[in-house]
């Protein structure tokens, strides 16, 4: 039985992770895969097991032949042109390859983790705000009403305060439904309920990320470019094992007898008998041309692939240093610059309505740019989080 997951103090991005990593199945499906191919590559270049069996030949009830040659006999297929030490650096490639896959499911388990632990902690972030617009939301109105009754503040100001004390509580729902969908996704990633629970870290704390000298190790380390280069490894050994099928096994047979047949002066028995076949196929008319043609053309195909793989890790690199360096610049333009003059502006203008200076939508429409610029650092700040996820992912450990 499944039960909902509360942990008593704030969730570490720690413990997150770990708990993606046990739970997501992903990450025990690519295990899986990983031994799948160690036992296949265990069995890969196995010689051919010998084959033994009862050999009788002319066997019928004649006086003189007397039921013919009965013995036994073994047989053996020997492998030639180095076939099964390609099938083992093939599996070796196949193992590489899966080695490589599972550490980027891996890896993609931990960014998405991380990506919703980010998004997580600015649902929580943004309640926060809403909560408290919704509290002085209310406070207006409120105030909004005793000027009203003494006469200092008409109707219409009242109602339009009392509407925007709704539409903050509105935006605290709205907020808490995000909240919710994201706690859902989480439980989905790590396949157990989970409720909406405080999580621990800083969202102003953006780490720099520095992506000038990356493009060589992200080539080189990416687990995405290692499962690449194993397809090719692997196409080249397989364009080699193609070419060498061409070379025919032998095939040698042999056994021992016993001849009842009375061939011998008085009527003797022939008795015990040796025999010896050696066979080989010719390839006179399957020189697997074909396999050949398909092989080289298998390795072209890796290649390319390996390519775009490398560009497609750059653009996305580009991408998200783009979005990275956006979202920081615009989260410290709103903290720095921009809320701090809101936030003057709308004490100015509210201290003036209440002291009767100011008309009410001048304090309104300062209080919602306030909030709307506090909203919007907040969804600044996790998009440099989800930046900054993405970044590490790509990079695989590099700076972090």
């Amino acid at each position: 039985m499944l039960h909902t997951i509360l942990l008593a103090s704030a969730l570490s991005l720690a413990e997150f992770e770990q708990l993606a990593l046990e739970r997501n199945p992903a990450v025990a499906r690519a295990a899986a895969g990983v031994a799948s191919a160690e036992g296949r590559q265990r069995q890969a270049g196995a010689y051919p097991n010998p084959v033994v069996g009862l050999n009788a030949d002319e066997v019928n009830g004649g006086p003189t032949v007397r039921y013919g040659e009965w013995g036994g006999f073994a047989s053996q297929q020997i492998v030639m042109g180095g076939k099964r030490g390609l099938d083992r650096r093939i599996a070796a490639q196949d193992t590489a390859a899966a080695q490589a896959h599972a550490r980027a499911e891996r890896q993609r388990v931990v960014n998405t983790a991380r990506s919703l632990f980010y998004r997580a902690m600015a649902d929580q972030r943004l309640i926060e705000v809403r909560t408290e617009l919704e509290a002085i939301a209310q406070n207006t109105a409120k105030i909004a009403r005793e000027l009203a009754n003494l006469g200092q503040a008409d109707q219409p100001d009242v109602l339009a305060a009392e509407i925007e004390a709704e539409r903050a509580t509105l935006a605290v729902q709205l907020a808490r439904n995000g909240q919710s969908r994201t706690w859902r996704q989480i439980a989905a990633l790590v396949d157990r309920p989970m409720l909406p629970q405080p999580v621990e870290g800083t969202l102003e704390q953006v780490p720099a990320v520095d992506v000038e000298a990356v493009p060589t190790a992200l080539d080189r380390e990416s687990p995405e470019v290692q499962v690449a280069s194993a397809a090719v490894a692997r196409a080249d050994v397989a364009v080699r094992r193609a070419e060498v099928d061409v070379i025919p096994d032998l095939e040698v047979r042999s056994g021992l007898r016993y001849n009842r047949e009375l061939l011998e002066l008085n009527r003797r028995p022939v008795g015990l008998e040796t025999f010896l076949d050696v066979g080989v196929r010719i390839p006179i008319f399957n020189r697997n041309q074909g396999n050949i043609a398909a092989a080289k053309a298998d390795r072209e195909a890796a290649r390319l692939d390996a390519r775009r793989v490398a560009l497609s890790l750059r653009s996305r690199l580009a991408a998200a240093h783009r979005e990275y360096l956006d979202s920081t610049q615009a989260a410290a333009r709103y903290e720095q610059q921009m809320i701090p003059r809101a936030q003057t502006a709308y004490d100015t203008y509210l201290r003036n309505f209440r002291a009767m200076a100011a008309a009410y939508p001048m304090a309104l429409n300062a209080q919602r740019n306030l909030f709307a610029l506090r909203e919007q650092h907040v969804e600044a700040l996790a998009m440099a989080w989800q930046a900054v996820v993405e970044l590490k992912g790509l990079l695989m450990g590099h700076g972090h």
